[in-house]
């Protein structure tokens, strides 16, 4: 049998005080970036510049107060205070398990779908509980975009169009002539016309992943909701589909109010105007992007961001 050769001993010296390194600062990301070392813009930063400002002041639409969440006797979310304003994208970040799902799916009621589901606190839209609203018409007002793109086994015209149909006040058999100038905006604003404009009656199925979430985003669209809830809208797309939905996310928060959940730190980076970290259920910190990312208040939230948990 052939002698292996143990690993050498390291030593660990004992007889004077260790050497303290100042570690160098990152240049993108998380934690105290360059700017506040050197004085100049972090890469994060630079990149927000860039970003076309918001054409109107940020306006609320929803108010999340004091509200928690349960399953059964289980309580997932607990006593969270958040706007959600048209105007800027509000990112919902935490570790698996950390509430954020639950708070989103909340937001239009799904959370009752789940047996024993409970909430205490106030969700408001527009200043109305949302308990007082008709549950299909506060969804047509505030609509969901899930993880899993999930467009309808018909065409891409037939796609956008069933969420006209089913608005109020309209004919479920109305003629394609009548709806075609609406499914074509919707379509624009989701950033896909372009790419389908010659072939709507193409099998949705057919269409790349980017492009069936981008289909989904037209169909939640075409309901002219005031929030659109995103829920991972990304993590089964490539590179490519991600940038050209983030860069569609930014562009939708001057009719819409976003509310985006993910595990990306650097999408919510990219996307976010405000960002609230959760964990265990609980609001950890809320604060603009550039303040959370860069120069976060709490040791928890400095944790994550750095990679300690998640």
């Amino acid at each position: 049998m052939e002698r292996l050769t143990p690993p050498p001993v390291r030593r660990i010296a004992t007889d004077r005080h260790p050497r303290v390194v100042t570690p160098t600062p990152p240049v993108d990301g998380a934690g105290n970036g360059a700017s506040e070392v050197t004085g100049t813009p972090s890469a994060l930063a630079r990149r927000r510049a860039a970003r076309p400002a918001a054409a109107y002041p940020p306006e609320e639409r929803m108010r999340i107060e004091s509200v928690s969440l349960a399953y059964g006797e289980k309580w997932v979310v607990r006593d969270v205070s958040l706007p959600v304003r048209r105007g800027e994208v509000l990112g919902l970040i935490g570790a698996s398990g950390s509430g954020k799902t639950t708070l989103l799916r909340s937001l239009n009621r799904l959370t009752e779908i789940t047996a024993g589901a409970g909430r205490a606190g106030r969700i408001t839209l527009d200043g109305e509980e949302i308990h007082e609203i008709e549950v299909n018409a506060l969804r047509r007002r505030v609509t969901m975009v899930f993880q899993q793109p999930n467009p309808f086994p018909m065409s891409i015209f037939e796609n956008v169009a069933y969420a006209l149909r089913e608005a109020p006040g309209r004919r479920r058999r109305a003629r394609r002539a009548t709806l075609e100038p609406e499914v074509r905006e919707a379509l624009r604003r989701a950033g896909l016309h372009e790419e389908v404009a010659e072939d709507l009656d193409r099998p949705a199925l057919s269409l790349s992943g980017g492009q069936q979430q981008r289909l989904c985003i037209a169909r939640a669209l075409a309901a002219d909701p005031e929030v659109l809830l995103l829920d991972e809208p990304c993590s089964a797309l490539d590179p490519i589909s991600t940038a050209v939905i983030e860069e569609l996310i930014v562009e939708l928060r001057e009719s819409v109010a976003i509310v985006i959940v993910t595990h990306n730190l650097q999408q919510a980076q990219r996307v976010a105007d405000h960002v609230a970290f959760m964990h265990l259920g609980e609001l950890v910190e809320y604060g603009t992007a550039e303040q959370v990312f860069e120069q976060p208040r709490q040791q928890r939230t400095r944790d994550y961001i750095g990679g300690a948990f998640g």
